[in-house]
């Protein structure tokens, strides 16, 4: 048996002051947050992994007394805009401190949120560049956001004041245009985030033909709590997805990953309301434009027409007498011929003819008579053609802004309509 012994209290005291005289100075310490216990006082769990394995190599307790913690929890969220978690990777300022009851912990006195931040922008560049290289970062980009995009699946807290103020913002636009949001509820903040967006993601997928784009919008608060809007699997759903994405989580620092792989990228909740707002006016008013040109072209149509079918109109008669006169003058000319054909034969083979002269003579009396009446049956079609002689045998016709009138349907009551007869014309109204 040992000559001396010490009781537990003893030894922890004595493993106390050789602490103290030992390591009497702060160093700064570079760890992963395992846990983070926010009580007043901040408690946290520091581990350090194996670079290939993953695996912790070292653990330790901290601790940042209430009126520290205060400062700089403050200073941290303030440079990184989110507030210290499991996971992330720190800078500590500690001081090795020991306990006689409580056991070895650091002592925290300060945390370099600049650490973090390049930590931060590692991971986040890591990201990206394995989104590259599935050729997944730009596939948001080459989605084009429907024409009539007024069905809206929103991804946001449901109790969020920048859920409201997106409502507000379609319900009240200046256009009166019309949209229909439907709200698929997520947390939008904390360790959480990753997999509620995910979710509602998955539900939107579901109904995709209900929807024609996605808003992800989280409005109002602090920007602390953002890390859940740079992960890889996020990510990975929001590139891949079928409908445009439109992010406006309501950050000003810098593009999270989840904004730079959306469609479109906005910094609130209500300028995501008024991008949907002008991208609707927008084809409203080419519709607008469009529907004034068309008016305007089958006005000017209209009107063309209506005056080539009164040129028309004004010519049928002449040109009734036009074909008369040029059937009669071929007629005539074709007679002319004739005679002259049969002159001339007749003159010139008179000695070998004259045996047949009777005959002749009583052929060409007979085609004489048939052409004559040919010409008579000619003249009579053309004279029963006459539209004068059509109103004189008790036809009239009816015209309606000066066109002929071929079917009573198309005449509707209170129209005038204009009656032609043999000796006048007649003005009626429909009734």
């Amino acid at each position: 048996m040992a000559q001396h012994t010490l009781t537990l209290y003893e030894l922890n005291e004595l493993v106390r002051e050789t602490i103290e005289v030992s390591m009497p100075d702060e160093y700064w310490v570079e760890a992963e947050l395992s846990e983070v216990n926010d009580r007043g006082h901040c408690y946290m769990e520091l581990v350090q992994k194996d670079e290939s394995s993953k695996t912790p190599i070292a653990r330790a307790r901290a601790i940042c007394w209430k009126a520290r913690w205060m400062y700089v929890r403050a200073h941290f969220e303030s440079v990184t805009g989110q507030s210290l978690h499991a996971g992330l990777k720190v800078l500590l300022k500690v001081k090795a401190t020991f306990h006689e009851a409580f056991g070895f912990s650091y002592n925290i006195s300060d945390i370099d949120p600049t650490f973090t931040l390049g930590d931060m922008a590692r991971k986040r560049q890591e990201i990206i560049r394995q989104l590259q290289e599935e050729g997944v970062f730009e596939l948001q980009k080459e989605l084009a956001i429907p024409l009539f995009a007024q069905r809206i699946a929103v991804i946001s807290s449901e109790t969020a004041a920048g859920y409201g103020d997106f409502c507000n913002q379609l319900d009240n636009n200046e256009y009166g245009l019309v949209f229909h949001p439907t709200l698929f509820p997520a947390i939008m903040q904390g360790e959480q985030v990753e997999q509620s967006v995910i979710s509602a993601l998955n539900a939107i997928n579901e109904r995709l033909d209900d929807y024609d784009v996605v808003v992800i919008i989280r409005g109002g608060g602090a920007t602390a709590d953002m890390s859940g809007f740079d992960t890889l699997s996020l990510a990975e759903n929001v590139a891949n997805f079928p409908l445009p994405i439109i992010t406006g989580i309501g950050h000003e620092r810098d593009e999270s990953v989840l904004d730079m792989v959306s469609n479109t990228r906005v910094k609130t909740p209500t300028a995501a309301a008024a991008f949907l707002v002008d991208h609707l006016s927008r084809v409203y008013m080419r519709i607008m434009e469009a529907q004034e040109a068309l008016l305007s072209l089958v006005g000017r149509r209209m009107e063309y027409e209506r005056m080539r079918l009164s040129r028309l109109s004004e010519k049928i008669p002449a040109l009734f007498r036009l074909f008369r006169t040029r059937q009669e003058l071929r007629l005539d000319g074709l007679m002319r011929d004739f005679a002259s054909r049969v002159q001339g034969k007749l003159e010139s083979q008179r000695w070998q003819l004259s045996a047949r002269e009777v005959a002749i003579n009583a052929l060409v009396g007979r085609l004489m008579e048939a052409k004559r009446q040919q010409i008579r049956l000619l003249e009579e079609k053309l004279r029963l053609m006459d539209p004068q002689l059509m109103l004189k045998r008790g036809y009239s016709i009816t015209l309606y802004e000066g066109c002929a009138v071929k079917d009573a349907d198309s005449l509707k009551s209170g129209y005038e309509i204009e009656t032609r007869v043999a000796n006048g014309t007649i003005k009626s109204i429909i009734k």
